[in-house]
């Protein structure tokens, strides 16, 4: 079978904007928080999201590929919500689930994509002998 950009790419257009929807509805409905206002609460939890979703709308490897660095921020938080806080835990794994498809997506997505278009590393020795003269 040979490796498409295309099902990573529509993998992380329906997982990436799901986990944004699913955050702000249980942050904001599900179960709000009983420490923090409304407004810091979906401040902290959907303003991050916010910032690849034009590259990620847009198809760019690049964003694809530093977007897991925010990925992971809900990563942990649904680890941590699924040890802590039994009473929410099938939030916590809905939230792992879309945040597990959208990192694989995003990341398959950059990696093939940027191949694609050329955006790979160079490898070590090619980089090392660019310099030298024959």
């Amino acid at each position: 079978m040979p490796v498409n950009s295309e099902f990573y790419r529509r993998l992380t257009l329906i997982s990436y904007p799901g986990l944004l929807i699913f955050v702000l509805l249980w942050h904001s409905w599900l179960a709000p928080s009983e420490f923090l206002s409304m407004p810091l609460t979906l401040f902290m939890w959907v303003v991050p999201l916010l910032f690849p979703l034009k590259g990620i709308l847009q198809g760019k490897p690049y964003t694809h590929a530093w977007a897991n660095f925010i990925l992971m921020l809900y990563f942990l938080h649904s680890l941590t919500v699924l040890y802590i806080y039994p009473e929410q835990r099938w939030l916590a794994a809905i939230e792992l689930i879309l945040v597990t498809l959208s990192f694989i997506g995003a990341t398959f997505y950059a990696r093939y994509a940027g191949r694609e278009q050329g955006l790979g590393l160079k490898k070590k020795d090619s980089v090392t002998n660019a310099g030298k003269q024959p």
